[in-house]
């Protein structure tokens, strides 16, 4: 059987456009001689729809639509994803399409993501259906788990799935896949979901899996695409990508994809943007001149007496290497004008975090400026460690309409900076690399005043965060414990912050307010 996956970038709520997307890919696979063409979960409708799916009138244009994508199915069959109410409620279908009928709606079963639960309800979670011949089970979501259960005489697993970009889940993925084809002794076909959705990004990467458990068909990742699967043609197998290197590229294409999607689907074109001279600021810049081109990207440089000159220099440099415009605005007058204005109430004090957390305010005034004039979007240029840790000031730097590498630890963010030089030809100026972490924000200050490197830093947030470590397992894996109490006391005390950041791109299997969402009031101590 000759199977097409259609890999294609949807969006939440446009029903005619992605209608008009998946009959221009039924007509190239009807060109191609498929049998059968295969479309992402939630195809029809695009995904998470939230609230959306509860709007009878939302539901009932994606039958609508369903009904004229059947039309088109003549000689051909489709299995596409979209939401279908039933009596108990709206399931995540796959609708079986051939001889231009709607045959029927498998439903997923297992609804494990945040972003499903209270929107869609639990299903039967696979089907058998015979296509050209062929017996077929169609599968929605990770219902994979339930091949063992099958009828042997199962000769292809067809999943269809709406799984999101996080760092080390594609070689998990098809991993997965791969030890079910080969116990199972089953072809696999799974199309997933590609392009951003607001703070999440869908990597595609939707592939075809032999019998033997060999990559014989993998889509590209982050882009739409379009295979042929032959199930009796031989196949040279597929590597997948999955060193070092491999992860730091996907990362920095998902973050493009996941930023262009933002304002492509919104209908935005300028991004604005604070440069610093430091380390997250240039690799902001350079993902938005990549993702949204230079000339759509303007950035203030706002140094204040605090500031060294080389960190001004180094900004300018970096702006000019990707051709963006800026300007350079000093904010030491409009400090010293609030500080004297605050005598009532700050004078005779110690300069404390109250006129740090000035200055930052005070560069966010001025960005919101930029972006009110020039009708830009303020991108956000946090990382995790310092959103983990609350090094962020409420209303200062932790604003912006959109953080696109909010989700990446420190160190990760020099690992891109390193990729987007080796890639793009030194584009972030050595000395950014080098120099020591700083706010700048006091006289001489360094972030290792207050903490050890972020090497070790990092290191304790991932055994935290994304493994759900205690502290005394920490501690017994060699860290220093005096270490461990502050940074978690650090993690505990911020929460407040991070309830109010700005929508933050989720580049991780662990995102704050996602996969780990705390109350905002806790006295748990773990």
């Amino acid at each position: 059987m000759k199977i097409a996956l259609a890999q294609l970038n949807y969006t939440i709520g446009d029903i005619e456009g992605n209608k008009l997307k998946i009959i221009d890919a039924i007509n190239k696979a009807k060109s191609l001689q498929a049998d059968l063409v295969l479309f992402a979960e939630q195809a029809l409708s695009g995904t998470p729809a939230f609230d959306l799916l509860r709007k009878t009138t939302f539901l009932e244009l994606c039958e609508d639509a369903l009904v004229e994508i059947a039309s088109c199915c003549d000689g051909i069959a489709a299995i596409v994803g979209l939401p279908y109410l039933t009596e108990k409620g709206t399931i995540s279908a796959a609708a079986l399409i051939q001889d231009r009928k709607v045959l029927r709606y498998v439903g997923k079963e297992h609804i494990t993501a945040r972003r499903e639960m209270g929107f869609i309800v639990p299903s039967k979670g696979y089907e058998y259906a015979v296509i050209k011949g062929h017996k077929c089970a169609i599968v929605v979501g990770d219902d994979l788990s339930r091949t063992h259960d099958m009828d042997k005489s199962v000769e292809t697993i067809l999943s269809i799935n709406a799984r999101r970009y996080g760092k080390g889940l594609l070689s998990y993925r098809y991993e997965s896949m791969r030890r079910l084809a080969y116990v199972e002794g089953k072809n696999i076909v799974l199309v997933n979901q590609v392009g951003g959705a607001t703070d999440i990004v869908y990597d595609g990467t939707s592939g075809a899996m032999n019998a033997r458990g060999e990559i014989a068909v993998l889509l590209k990742s982050f882009e739409e695409d379009f295979a042929l699967y032959d199930t009796k043609a031989p196949v040279r197998p597929v590597t997948l990508p999955t060193t070092y290197n491999d992860r730091t590229r996907l990362v920095y294409q998902a973050a493009c994809c996941g930023l262009r999607d933002f304002f492509r689907k919104n209908d935005y074109r300028k991004a604005a943007i604070g440069l610093s001279g430091g380390i997250d600021s240039a690799v902001v810049a350079c993902i938005a001149a990549d993702a949204l081109g230079r000339e759509n990207v303007r950035a203030l440089l706002m140094p204040s007496q605090f500031s060294s000159d080389h960190s001004v220099e180094d900004a300018k440099v970096l702006a000019e290497r990707l051709g963006i415009g800026y300007n350079v605005i000093p904010i030491t007058e409009i400090y010293r004008s609030v500080m004297d204005t605050l005598k009532p109430v700050t004078g005779g004090t110690e300069f404390d975090a109250t006129e740090e957390n000035i200055q930052a305010r005070i560069r966010t005034v001025l960005l919101m400026a930029l972006q009110n004039k020039t009708d830009s979007i303020l991108l956000n240029s946090s990382n995790k460690s310092e959103n983990a840790l609350g090094l962020c000031t409420l209303y200062g730097d932790t604003a912006g309409a959109f953080s696109v590498t909010g989700d990446l630890y420190k160190s990760e963010m020099y690992d891109l900076a390193r990729y987007i030089n080796r890639v793009y030809g030194n584009v972030i100026p050595e000395s950014i690399l080098d120099k020591e972490p700083s706010s700048e924000l006091r006289p001489d200050q360094k972030d290792s005043d207050l903490l050890p490197p972020y090497e070790v830093v990092d290191a304790i947030l991932y055994r935290m965060i994304e493994e759900g470590q205690h502290r005394e397992e920490i501690v017994n894996a060699g860290f220093d414990s005096h270490v461990v109490e502050k940074i978690h006391a650090m993690i505990m005390r911020n929460e407040k912050k991070r309830h109010q950041f700005p929508p933050v791109l989720r580049l991780s299997a662990c995102a704050f307010g996602h996969e780990r969402l705390m109350p905002l009031t806790n006295r748990y101590g773990d």
